[in-house]
């Protein structure tokens, strides 16, 4: 047998720490608003519409160009590299249509990446797509979610060591919330569980960290309560209409450094942050949001740096 071709066996990192957690030398993220060197970005060479939710049922009544939705993509990855941000690609991969959306199947913390466990059959491939990514990049595996449904739109790093797990019951069940919250208190994390609506998707599409201590939020569909906890954590609010909510308007990325990348239909939004000095990237997202997902769906931060 040839030695040297065989692989280390896999582990999960969370399970090898015996109670305390390694913090990793280079890859992960402690929130979602330190700035952005890495992001992990899917190919949307194999992209169909597919009735994922409520966002897709409604726009599958509508035309759609394939070619636009492609190159609106292909301008997304050029605004992340115009910010210097290196993007890692995942994909394509034909029997997995909605691999662009790299948030769902995974997302990092700040001792490795967690695989999710998603509520459509047709989606749980990008989860093992994942892993091969990810032992590729040489970054751990915190752990996987086995109790119940979980995707990455619903974990929402509200600060360091504060966590917002969204929770429908539909993409993401309370078993697979509970999960996870269990893991991040034993870490020493505050987490709050959010029940909403399934009709909303995921958390990501109506609360959303702009900067450290300023938040992005749909006043009109999120929970009251979430929005009393964040201001007691000192949190300033963005309100962002309802329909732009809706429209993914609300679904960014932030780059840290006063630098977020946005739909460019998010008007307000957008005027509201350059009013506050941001220097905000507006990307066209009309065609390819027609398959159910914006630009923070689309994005998972590997690697975010003070």
């Amino acid at each position: 047998m040839n030695m040297t071709a065989v692989r280390p066996a896999f582990s999960l990192q969370r399970r090898l720490a015996g109670g305390g957690t390694p913090t990793l030398e280079y890859w992960g993220a402690a929130n979602e608003t330190d700035r952005l060197t890495d992001v992990l970005l899917g190919s949307p060479g194999a992209l169909k519409r597919l009735a994922t939710s409520s966002l897709t049922r409604k726009y599958l009544r509508d035309p759609w160009d394939e070619k636009v939705a492609k190159a609106q993509h292909a301008e997304l990855v050029s605004a992340y590299e115009t910010f210097g941000v290196k993007v890692h690609m995942v994909g394509p991969e034909p029997e997995l249509p909605m691999e662009v959306y790299t948030r769902d199947s995974s997302f990092m913390t700040p001792y490795g990446a967690v695989i999710t466990n998603m509520s459509q059959w047709w989606r749980r491939g990008e989860n093992f797509a994942l892993i091969r990514k990810y032992e590729e990049l040489g970054i751990p595996i915190y752990d996987m979610v086995t109790a119940g449904y979980l995707e990455g739109g619903d974990f929402n790093v509200i600060e360091e060591n504060t966590l917002l797990l969204g929770c429908s019951g539909e993409r993401t069940q309370e078993e697979g919330a509970n999960q996870v919250a269990e893991w991040f208190r034993a870490e020493g994390w505050e987490v709050k569980i959010a029940l909403f609506d399934p009709y909303y998707v995921h958390i990501d599409l109506m609360v959303v960290p702009v900067a450290e201590k300023l938040t992005a939020v749909c006043l009109t569909c999120t929970d009251p309560k979430v929005v009393d906890w964040l201001k007691a954590k000192g949190h300033e609010l963005i309100d962002v209409p309802f329909q732009d909510t809706m429209d993914l308007g609300c679904n960014f990325m932030s780059l840290g450094g006063d630098r977020v990348i946005l739909p460019k239909r998010s008007q307000d939004l957008s005027q509201k942050l350059k009013a506050r000095g941001f220097e905000v990237a507006e990307v066209e997202m009309s065609e390819i949001s027609m398959t159910g997902g914006g630009i923070h769906c689309m994005a998972q931060a590997l690697r975010r740096v003070k």
